[in-house]
C-alpha cells in the first residue's frame, strides 16, 4: 500500500509483506536505540524466534495479522517495521500495531504513514472493530505517531512487555469501522 505526501501529511511509503529476507532488517531495529522504550535490545534467541513468528504472520490469513517492511518512496529503502495482530483487550478481540523506524530515518514522519497503511490493511481484514496502539507513556515520538494517526488517548495503562516486564503505556485505540 502505497501513500501520498504533501506539506500536510508525511513522506510516502509502502508497506511489503515480511519476508526470510528480513531478518537483517530486525537486527539493526534490535539496536539500543530503538528499543530503549521496549525493555532494550533481544537476545539472537529472541530475535531468532520473533523473525520466524513475523514471517510467519505475513504467510497466513490477513485476518490474523500481518507484519511489513516499511520501504520509503520513491528511494525503495527499507526503512522500518510495521504491523497489526490479534490480541485481547479489556476481555475483548481486538487488532494490536507496533512499529519501529530506523534512528537515521526518524523524525520524516515514516511512522505516521506506515500506520495509517497498516490502518488500512486492519481495516480491509475486517476481523476485529478496533486497533490498538501502547507506546511507552514517556515515548513521546510514537505517542505523537497515535495522534497523528487519527488514534484516540484512552489513558495510562500497565501493559505487560516484554513478557513478565510491566511498563506504563498509553492506550489509544482506532475504530476500524470509522472511515
Amino acid at each position: 500500500m502505497d501513500t501520498d505526501a504533501s506539506p500536510a501529511r508525511p513522506a510516502p511509503v509502502r508497506l511489503e509483506a515480511w519476508s526470510e529476507d528480513d531478518a537483517g532488517l530486525l537486527r539493526a531495529l534490535n539496536a539500543p536505540a530503538s528499543t530503549e522504550h521496549l525493555g532494550g535490545p533481544e537476545t539472537e534467541e529472541q530475535l531468532v524466534g520473533r523473525h520466524r513468528r513475523y514471517v510467519d504472520l505475513s504467510a497466513g490469513d490477513a485476518g490474523a495479522g500481518r507484519m511489513f517492511r516499511i520501504v520509503l518512496l520513491p528511494e525503495e529503502v527499507v526503512v522500518g517495521s510495521i504491523g497489526y495482530w490479534p490480541q485481547t483487550w479489556d476481555g475483548q478481540p481486538v487488532y494490536e500495531t507496533g512499529w519501529a523506524v530506523l534512528p537515521g530515518f526518524r523524525g520524516r514522519g515514516l511512522a505516521t504513514s506506515a500506520t495509517r497503511a497498516v490502518v488500512a490493511e486492519a481495516r480491509s481484514a475486517g476481523r476485529h472493530r478496533h486497533l490498538h496502539a501502547f507506546p511507552s507513556a514517556d515515548n513521546t515520538a510514537s505517542n505523537a505517531v497515535c495522534r497523528k494517526a487519527g488514534f484516540e488517548l484512552r489513558g495510562e495503562r500497565d501493559f505487560a512487555y516484554p513478557p513478565g516486564r510491566l511498563m506504563r503505556c498509553n492506550d489509544w485505540r482506532l475504530d476500524l469501522e470509522r472511515p
